[in-house]
Formats: structure tokens, C-alpha cells, sequence
């Protein structure tokens, strides 16, 4: 009886070494226990090992808990796990999944808002990139509350969601979207520049104004301090801006732009028209970008009051309304003359 009960011990335990043993070894075998190509798996925080390995378990991403705890015991990074929602798209080990959450590998949706853009596009590009319904976005960006800190007039936040690229999570609000643009404009907005503004005169809100202006008239970095510098030496003048983009803003309010502005357009009645009325338009007209809104805070030290458009992406700047006549006559009749006449 004895002998038979420590070949039985002998068995089970040879039994027990060989199922640890493989146990062991499906640490680093890679399992897909879910159909379709991708499983996602929403990680809260606060959760522990155990609660971490049974999402897993049935998403199908690990193959059992006991392999589950094994990787994280041998990892030894069991309090490292980070919380988010990771995506998984083919057959992974228990080990790499385990180093997936400790690096935090977590899945974002990115999205890319460049200089120049309205409320009104940055609606279009959210919608466009899969987030979400366009209104929803504009929504989000009609809660001024988020910059009624250092702009108590505002009606909206035109203006001060900074262009960027953003990675988010893949339920991300819009309202999550807005906020992180804000607050990236605040990163950018520092104390010290807000500083630098009230320094030069101007609020937070002119400041911005006048950096969308200068967004939206010229996209060559050399020209930004150039053009700031004719806008403000106008303000201190007292004449009239006639900035184009201000009509076009102020014809896209009432949905009557086109494409083309016209001779007609320019006599558009709205706070926004330039050409009507002089000082800043009433808030920015656009989103500007860093070099914008450092060129309306420290302009160019030059004494221009006009510019041109050479049809190149630059312009011709001058001092006085003749060599400005001078300028539109080479670069805008003369040009389109020769360019009619072929």
C-alpha cells in the first residue's frame, strides 16, 4: 500500500510540475481568443491585478487568470499597470500584453486643427475625423466659460482654440476636445506674454484679434511681425484696417461668402468689416498660431502702413499711399493684364 501511494505521490507531483511547467511556458505564447480584427479593453483607474485579468480574460486578449497573474508576477510590475482603453489587434503573449499596460500603451484617435481655421471648419475637420457630429464640436466651443478668466467679453472661444495636433481617447467628448485646446492656448498664452501684451496696450482679447488677422493675411513666418507692425501703426493712426479676411469672416456669419470677395462685400454693415469701421473687428476672426500671436505682441520696428500681394505668397510693403499705388499697379493690374492676355 505504501509503495502504491508514493508512486501516486510521485505521479501527482510529476502531474503538478508538468502543468506549471506549462502553465509557465503560455506566458510567452501569443493567444487571440476574440473574433474580428480588433478587441478593445477600457481599463479604469483604481483597479487592481485581479480585476485587470479578468477584463482580459473575457475580452479574449489573455487565455486564463492563472497565466494572467504569472505574467504580472514575473513582470514584476503589478503596481505599474496603467488605466485607459487599449486596443489589441492580433495574437499576443500574456507577457506582452502585461508590458502593453505597463508602458501604457493606451489607443488615441489623433486629430490636426492647422493655423488659420473658424469655429465653424474645426467642426467640419472634428466630424470628418470620426469623433463626432460637427454641432456637437461647435457646442463645446460656444462655452466661453472656459476663458472667462482673462476674457470676460468673450461669446464663444473663436480665437483661442489653439491649432494643433491632439491625441485623444477614442470616447473622447467633444467637450474633452475643447478643453485640451484651451488649455493649450494657456500653455502658450503664459503669464509672461499675457504680460508682454498688456505691456504693448493690448488685452488678452486684442491681442488675439490682431494675431488672427495676421494669421489669415499672410502664412510666410518672415512677414507675420512685418504685417502686425502695418495693423498696428494703423491703430495708432487711426485708420481704417481694410483687412480682407475680416469681410470674409463677417459674409461667413450670414453665410453669404462664396469664394469670391467682391468691390460690393466690402460695404457688408457688421462690427467685422474694416473697411466700414476703424479699430480692431469686435474678436478674433480665426484661430492664430504661436509666431502669429508673438508677431501682434512684438511687432517689426518698421514705419509701413500698407501691403500688397505679390501673388506668391509674400507681399510688397510701403510707407507711403503712393509707393503703395506704385506696388498694386506692378503687382496686381500689370500682373493680371499679362496674365489676361495670354
Amino acid at each position: 500500500m505504501r509503495r502504491i501511494l508514493a508512486i501516486l505521490l510521485v505521479v501527482l507531483i510529476g502531474a503538478g510540475v508538468w502543468l506549471a511547467r506549462e502553465q509557465y511556458l503560455r506566458i510567452d505564447q501569443p493567444y487571440k481568443g476574440y473574433e474580428g480584427a480588433e478587441q478593445f479593453v477600457d481599463v479604469r483607474s483604481g483597479l487592481g491585478t485581479k480585476a485587470i485579468g479578468r477584463l482580459l480574460v473575457d475580452a479574449g486578449v489573455v487565455s486564463d487568470p492563472v497565466t494572467w497573474r504569472l505574467a504580472v508576477w514575473r513582470s514584476g510590475t503589478s503596481t505599474a499597470l496603467k488605466a485607459g482603453e487599449y486596443r489589441f489587434t492580433e495574437a499576443m503573449s500574456p507577457a506582452a500584453v502585461v508590458a502593453k499596460l505597463a508602458s501604457g500603451d493606451v489607443y488615441v484617435h489623433s486629430i490636426t486643427f492647422p493655423e488659420g481655421l473658424t469655429i465653424r471648419q474645426m467642426s467640419a475637420i472634428y466630424e470628418q475625423a470620426g469623433f463626432g457630429a460637427a454641432k456637437d464640436f461647435a457646442a463645446a466651443a460656444g462655452d466661453e466659460r472656459l476663458v472667462a478668466s482673462y476674457d470676460p467679453s468673450a461669446r464663444n472661444l473663436e480665437g483661442y482654440l489653439f491649432p494643433d495636433t491632439y491625441a485623444l481617447p477614442r470616447r473622447a467628448s467633444a467637450h474633452d476636445l475643447v478643453q485640451r485646446m484651451v488649455e493649450r492656448f494657456e500653455a502658450v498664452m503664459t503669464p509672461e506674454v499675457r504680460q508682454a501684451a498688456e505691456d504693448a496696450g493690448l488685452s488678452v482679447r486684442q491681442a488675439v484679434t490682431l494675431a488672427s488677422l495676421v494669421e489669415k493675411e499672410t502664412a510666410a513666418p518672415e512677414e507675420r511681425p512685418v504685417v502686425a507692425a502695418v495693423y498696428r501703426n494703423r491703430l495708432r493712426l487711426r485708420m481704417g484696417l481694410q483687412c480682407d479676411p475680416t469681410v470674409i469672416y463677417a459674409l461667413e456669419l450670414r453665410g453669404r461668402f462664396n469664394g469670391n470677395l467682391t468691390k460690393a462685400d466690402l460695404a457688408i454693415d457688421s462690427p467685422y468689416n474694416t473697411y466700414r469701421y476703424r479699430g480692431l473687428p469686435p474678436g478674433p476672426i480665426a484661430a492664430p498660431g504661436r509666431s502669429s500671436l508673438e508677431a501682434a505682441i512684438r511687432p517689426a520696428a518698421v514705419d509701413y502702413l500698407f501691403f500688397v500681394s505679390r501673388n506668391d505668397g509674400t507681399h510688397a510693403f510701403a510707407s507711403t499711399l503712393a509707393d503703395h499705388n506704385r506696388n498694386v499697379q506692378k503687382y496686381q493690374v500689370q500682373f493680371f493684364k499679362k496674365k489676361g492676355s495670354k
